[in-house]
């Protein structure tokens, strides 16, 4: 499909949208006939402070470029604050076709150090705000019978990463959250659907860089743009998409990833029944050349991004 206004008319927020991924993503989907509200608090990537300018420089470049936008300023980690994020939509376009759920944090610690405030903010922007907002569209969505959710991922959550157990639980939370959302919203043609970017933010710029092995691989990161997860995010909320749902992709530079979901890949059974001693001795040495390794994300990922 060439139609570069595919999205004409529709009203998409997008959270976070001030700078990184929801940056591109925002002026991307303006540039394709999306009306947008480019949502973001302006804080740190720990999620502190407030700064009005990227949100308000999103808006300006998309105007400059012949879109519609609009600024909002509120935290999607609170209830009546998400919703009124979704009225802003409503009140300045008169609709609301759908939201990237892409605003997050990070607070990264190794396990046996992570506090319990690290663990509850890193969930109540990632994993709650993703549900706040979506929430908040959904008597929208049921009364229109249309509607559709982009959720960001990580492969940290899908795969793993050292030291983000609050990241993880978030992100793998997240997947959970779209395909509930997907199953329970079907009957209103409403689709949910995740993208787990690889691309250089400010929460990449977290990754340590202090040896050589680890500065070759942050220099790698940084050929994977923003401007790279954008299409992919288009596509989603486009009509050539109404019969995809549910589904988790990857995006890293040129390459798109349909990731798996979980589904059994071994099986036991005893007629007489299981006692501990009998899984000791027959289903974990059967299971154990099937069990998945303690992986990363880099160690699965293992080639040069294309």
């Amino acid at each position: 499909m060439s139609d570069d206004k595919m999205l004409d008319g529709k009203a998409i927020v997008v959270t976070g949208g001030g700078r990184g991924i929801g940056r591109a993503i925002a002026i991307m989907l303006a540039d394709h006939g999306a009306q947008v509200v480019v949502n973001d608090i302006g804080g740190s990537a720990e999620g502190e402070g407030e700064d009005a300018t990227p949100a308000d420089e999103v808006v300006s470049e998309i105007e400059s470029r012949g879109g519609k936008a609009i600024a909002n300023f509120n935290s999607v980690a609170e209830w009546g604050s998400a919703h009124a994020i979704i009225q802003a939509a409503i009140d300045k376009f008169g609709r609301i076709d759908g939201v990237v759920n892409n605003a997050g944090i990070l607070r990264d610690t190794i396990f046996h150090k992570m506090t319990e405030e690290q663990f509850d903010i890193v969930l109540q922007v990632h994993l709650k705000g993703s549900f706040n907002m979506s929430r908040a569209c959904a008597p929208h969505f049921r009364q229109q019978e249309s509607g559709c959710l982009v959720h960001m991922t990580s492969t940290s959550g899908l795969i793993g990463n050292l030291g983000q157990a609050n990241y993880m639980a978030a992100k793998l939370g997240i997947v959970g959250l779209s395909k509930s959302i997907a199953l329970d919203m079907a009957r209103y043609n409403v689709r949910s659907n995740c993208i787990s970017p690889f691309a250089w933010s400010r929460l990449f710029g977290k990754v340590p860089t202090e040896t050589p092995e680890q500065k070759a691989r942050v220099e790698k990161i940084k050929q994977m743009t923003p401007e790279k997860i954008a299409p992919l995010a288009v596509a989603l909320f486009s009509d050539a998409a109404k019969e995809v749902s549910g589904q988790i992709f990857a995006v890293r530079k040129n390459e798109i990833f349909l990731m798996s979901q979980s589904r059994p890949i071994r099986a036991a059974h005893t007629e007489e029944g299981w006692t501990p001693a009998s899984v000791c001795e027959r289903v974990l040495p059967a299971f154990g050349p099937s069990m998945y390794p303690l992986d990363v994300t880099a160690s699965v990922f293992n080639w040069e991004p294309v």
